[in-house]
C-alpha cells in the first residue's frame, strides 16, 4: 500500500512540529522542559492536604480535590494538566522528602495530586486505583503475565488510560531506568523514511488482553498503532502483547509488511536521538500522556533485602477537556466519555487503594 493511496494519511500533516514532537537529545539537554522541583512552600502545601485527608479516616481510593485541598500548588497542577494535553506530554515532580513519610502518607500525596489532575481509573477487576509496580517473580515469557511484575526490560508501550502516573518508593540496586519517546517524532521519521510501512500502522492490529477478558468479549482487542481522529494523532502500542495475540486463531494475521512496520517502529523508539532516559529517585513522581508518548523501563537487579526492593506505585487517570478517541478504543477503554474513560471496567466494585 502506498502512502498516497491511503486517504487518512493524505489528509495528515507531513510533519508534526508541536511541543509533543520532541527529540530525546533535546530533552536530555533541557530538563527544564519536563522537570519540576518542589519548593518548601509546595511541600508544606502537600503535607497539610495529606494530613487533613488522613484525619478523615477514609480509604485513599475515595480521595478527590475537595478532600485534598491545596492553597497554591493546585495552580502548578493546572499548568501540568495543560502540559500533558498540549505541551511536551510529560513531567517529573522532584523533591518530595519521602524518607520522612510512611507509605500511606506518600500514597495520599500521590493520589491527591492525581485527583487534581483527573479521575483515577481502576487498574484491575478489584477496583484498585493504586497499582504496585515491582518484581513479584512473574514469568516474562508467560503470555498471561504482566511485564511490569518482572525485572525484565519492558519495551516502549502505552497504558490503558489518558495519563499514567508513577511515584518511586524504592529504586533498584542497578537499572530500572525510565525511558520516554514521542509518538509524533516516530511518525515524522517513518513518514520521511518509509511511508509505505507507516501506512500499515494505521490498520487494525490485534493486541492480547493477557487474560483480562470482559464478559462476552474476545481475548484480544483490535486497535491500530496509530489513529488519526479529529485532528489528533493517537498512539496505542505494546509489542509483546501484539506478538502474543497471534496465539489466537481468530486474531487478524500479521503480514510480513506489518512485521516490518512494527520492527521499524521499535527501532526508532530505541533510537537514542529520539528517546531519552531518567532514573526516578525515591519521592519522584512522573506523569506521562499516553496518547502522544510511549514509556519503557530497562531491566534491573534488585536488592536482596525484601524491604529495600524496587517499588513504584501507579495511577491511571482520565482528564477533563481531553481529545476524543475513535470508536475502536471502546474495546479497551469501555466508556469513551472524556474524563470518565480508561482502566478496567468495574461496574459493581468500589474504587479503593491497596497500600501493598
Amino acid at each position: 500500500m502506498s502512502l498516497l493511496s491511503n486517504n487518512t494519511l493524505v489528509n495528515m500533516p507531513e510533519q508534526f512540529t508541536g511541543a509533543s514532537a520532541w527529540l530525546g537529545q533535546d530533552m536530555s539537554q533541557r530538563p527544564d522542559k519536563w522537570l519540576y522541583s518542589l519548593t518548601d512552600e509546595d511541600i508544606q502545601d502537600l503535607e497539610q492536604a495529606a494530613s487533613r485527608f488522613l484525619s478523615l479516616k477514609r480509604d485513599i481510593g475515595s480521595i478527590d480535590k475537595f478532600s485534598f485541598p491545596l492553597n497554591h500548588f493546585d495552580k502548578h497542577l493546572e499548568k501540568l494538566k495543560q502540559n500533558l494535553l498540549s505541551g511536551v506530554g510529560l513531567e517529573v515532580i522532584r523533591g518530595l522528602p519521602s524518607k520522612d513519610y510512611s507509605q500511606s502518607y506518600m500514597a495520599t500525596i500521590f493520589c491527591g495530586i492525581g485527583a487534581h489532575l483527573g479521575n483515577a481509573r481502576s487498574q484491575n477487576a478489584q477496583g484498585h486505583i493504586l497499582g504496585h509496580v515491582r518484581d513479584i517473580g512473574a514469568d516474562a515469557n508467560d503470555p498471561n503475565s504482566r511485564i511490569y511484575q518482572t525485572c525484565e526490560r519492558q519495551s516502549f508501550h502505552t497504558d490503558s488510560a489518558d495519563v499514567v502516573g508513577l511515584i518511586c518508593i524504592k529504586k533498584a540496586k542497578e537499572g530500572g531506568v525510565s525511558l520516554l519517546v514521542s509518538a509524533e517524532s516516530i511518525y515524522n521519521r517513518m513518514r520521511k523514511e518509509c511511508p509505505d510501512l507507516l501506512a500499515k500502522l494505521f490498520e487494525p492490529i490485534a493486541t492480547d488482553r493477557r487474560g483480562e477478558v470482559p464478559e462476552g468479549e474476545k481475548p484480544f482487542i483490535t486497535i491500530p498503532v496509530f489513529s488519526w481522529y479529529e485532528g489528533h494523532l493517537t498512539v496505542f502500542y505494546q509489542r509483546q502483547y501484539i506478538d502474543s495475540a497471534q496465539r489466537f486463531e481468530e486474531a487478524v494475521r500479521l503480514t510480513p509488511e506489518h512485521l516490518e512496520a512494527l520492527d521499524k517502529f521499535d527501532a526508532l523508539a530505541n533510537d537514542s536521538s529520539l528517546h531519552f532516559s531518567m532514573q526516578l529517585e525515591p519521592g519522584d513522581m512522573q506523569f506521562v500522556y499516553n496518547h502522544s508518548q510511549l514509556h519503557d523501563r530497562t531491566g534491573f537487579l534488585d536488592w536482596p533485602e525484601k524491604s529495600e526492593r524496587r517499588h513504584l506505585m501507579r495511577l491511571w487517570l482520565s482528564l477533563a477537556n481531553d481529545r476524543h478517541l475513535p470508536s475502536c478504543f471502546a474495546q479497551r477503554y469501555g466508556c469513551l466519555e472524556v474524563g470518565n474513560r480508561g482502566g478496567i471496567c468495574t461496574n459493581e466494585t468500589t474504587l479503593h487503594a491497596p497500600l501493598d
